[in-house]
This record gives structure tokens, C-alpha cells and sequence, in this order.
């Protein structure tokens, strides 16, 4: 690590942030609670990792800040149900499509003009999400792919929320987006009947590692690379989620949505590549 210069530390960190992230689709696959009980214990192990990190930071906050974190809440909550009911593939790269409505809102938001590269983008992006409700599909498969789409919306409506807001109060958006998972969730323990160590160390990774420490390397990443490079990196996460829930869980996605999220990842690579304003994916 020594023998890095300050840009290639950053390249590793966003590296090392989209590799946690990864980690999420098997995870979540493997353990035995509801999407609800999972979603408390990891927003509120994130949470107070998150405390212990970035300490004072956390409790800066205004109405924006607020209301990022009810977006944030939403998916984080939505992609944990997307993932347990559809395949690990289906809910990553559909959440993935979080850029193609950004295309579509801020112009509207702004009360911009539509660039001719971001309308040929949204196109080729919902060529790829078609490909997800083709063939035959299990019913669960259809809800989770519905929730997985919303989870999509729901990151595109927490990024432009960050955008609007000031950097000071990300870390805020962050923290009490996780709070506002576990207290949303609390209900749904009354039905855990048994909470083994397996399950416990998993979300507590998901919590610590996923969410936490994976942010920490994310920012200190951005801090040293230009945001096109971070953009193109993090894609890594959801190239890389299926493959752990292949190699441990045994659950292959159809060639379809294989196929459809090839198209996603290329069309909005390629057009970052040629805008050079990237969408700077991540769970934040």
C-alpha cells in the first residue's frame, strides 16, 4: 500500500468499496430471516458502525438530508426483498437501471433539454429491462423483479437528492437512512423465533462490511480518483454479486437477463465513457 501513489490508493479503495457491495446478493441468499428481520439487524449494525467511523459528521443534517434518507431507506429495504425473491442477477442489475431515470428526471428537475446520447441510452437500457419479464418467469420472480425496478427508482430519486444536497450532510443521509431501516422493520421481529450465529455473523458483516466500511473506502476513493474512473469501477458489484451467488448458493440466471444486464452495464460504461459525466453508482 506504501509503495502507491495517492491515485492508485484510489482506484483500490473504490475497488475494494464495489468488491463489499458485491458481497451482498449471496449473503442475503444464504441467510434464513425475512427480508424485513435482515433488514433491521443490517441497518442497525451499519448504523452504528457508521457512528463509531464518521462520529460528529453523522448528526448534520437539514430537510433534504431527511428526506435522502427516506429514499435510502427504500433501497436498502427493496433490494433485500428484490434479492429474496428474484434471482441475485435480476435484483442487481435492475437496481443497476438507477442511472436511466436520473436521465429522465433531471431535465425535468432542471428544466433542461434532453441530450440525443442519454435518450439513445434510456433506449438501449429499456431493451435490457425487457429482457427480465421474457420467457417464462416465476410469479415470485415477476414481484421481485417489480420490487427490484422500484429498488432502481428509489436509488435514482437518493441520488439526485445527494446532488442537491451539500456534501457535509452525506454521511447524515446515510446514518438515519439506516435508523429509519431498523425502526421501520422492528414489527417483523416479533415473528423471529431463533436468530442463530450463522445468521448473526452474516449480518453483521452485511452491516460492518457492506454497508459501513464499504462507504468509508468508497469516499476516501472518490477523494483521489475523478468520478468517471469511480463510476466505472464500482460497476464491479454488480458484475461480481451473481457470481458469488453462483459459486455459493448455486443459483444461475437465465440467459436473458444475462443478456439484459450486459446491455444496462455497456450502454451506460459506454455512455460515460463519451460524456465523461458519469453516474457514480454505489450504496453510499
Amino acid at each position: 500500500m506504501n509503495n502507491l501513489n495517492e491515485h492508485q490508493k484510489g482506484l483500490l479503495f473504490v475497488f475494494i468499496a464495489a468488491f463489499l457491495w458485491s458481497s451482498g446478493g449471496l449473503l442475503i441468499k444464504l441467510i434464513t430471516l425475512s427480508p424485513m428481520q435482515i433488514s433491521f439487524f443490517r441497518g442497525i449494525i451499519a448504523a452504528t458502525t457508521f457512528a463509531i467511523i464518521f462520529r460528529k459528521k453523522i448528526f448534520q443534517l437539514n430537510r433534504l438530508t431527511l428526506l435522502n434518507s427516506v429514499f435510502y431507506a427504500a433501497v436498502l429495504i427493496s433490494f433485500v426483498i428484490s434479492t429474496k425473491l428474484t434471482t441475485a442477477a435480476n435484483a442487481i442489475f435492475l437496481q443497476a437501471t438507477a442511472p436511466i431515470y436520473v436521465l429522465i428526471f433531471e431535465p425535468l428537475i432542471n428544466k433542461t433539454r434532453y441530450e440525443k446520447i442519454n435518450i439513445i441510452t434510456i433506449a438501449i437500457c429499456f431493451i435490457g429491462m425487457i429482457l427480465f419479464f421474457v420467457g417464462e418467469i416465476k410469479p415470485e420472480y415477476l414481484e421481485g423483479n417489480l420490487v427490484a425496478l422500484f429498488s432502481g427508482i428509489a436509488f435514482a430519486a437518493f441520488f439526485l437528492g445527494m446532488k442537491k444536497n451539500d456534501h457535509k450532510y452525506q454521511q447524515g443521509s446515510i446514518f438515519y437512512g439506516n435508523i429509519l431501516v431498523a425502526i421501520i422493520c422492528i414489527p417483523f421481529l416479533f415473528s423471529l423465533e431463533v436468530l442463530t450465529i450463522c445468521d448473526l455473523w452474516m449480518v453483521t458483516f452485511l452491516g460492518v462490511f457492506q454497508i459501513a466500511i464499504a462507504y468509508a473506502f468508497f469516499a476516501a476513493g472518490l477523494k483521489r480518483v475523478i468520478a468517471v474512473e469511480a463510476s466505472i469501477i464500482s460497476m464491479v458489484e454488480p458484475v461480481f454479486n451473481p457470481v458469488w451467488v453462483l459459486l455459493g448458493y448455486g443459483e444461475v440466471p437465465s440467459i436473458t437477463a444475462i443478456i439484459g444486464g450486459l446491455i444496462i452495464l455497456g450502454a451506460i460504461v459506454t455512455r460515460t465513457l463519451i460524456v465523461g459525466v458519469p453516474f457514480v453508482k454505489g450504496k453510499f
